[in-house]
């Protein structure tokens, strides 16, 4: 009888925990991969702001420079 009412418990909880896992492995995976992205984008952002920095005619200031 105990080892029936154990197994019963396990089975009815079981489906649960894996459902509760997979869906905490999938946000988690989201979540790693926004972060990656945001920082690629950050990075790059970063880049084209210093390329255009570097070849803009115009000083930090706003005051077009003289050739």
């Amino acid at each position: 009888m105990p080892t029936d009412l154990w197994g019963g418990i396990i089975w009815s909880v079981a489906p649960t925990v894996v459902i509760g896992l997979l869906f905490w492995f999938i946000m988690r995976s989201v979540i790693h991969s926004d972060r990656n992205e945001r920082k690629a984008y950050s990075k790059i952002e970063a880049e084209e702001r210093a390329r255009f920095a570097a070849n803009s005619p115009i000083e930090p200031g706003g005051k077009p420079t003289t050739p």
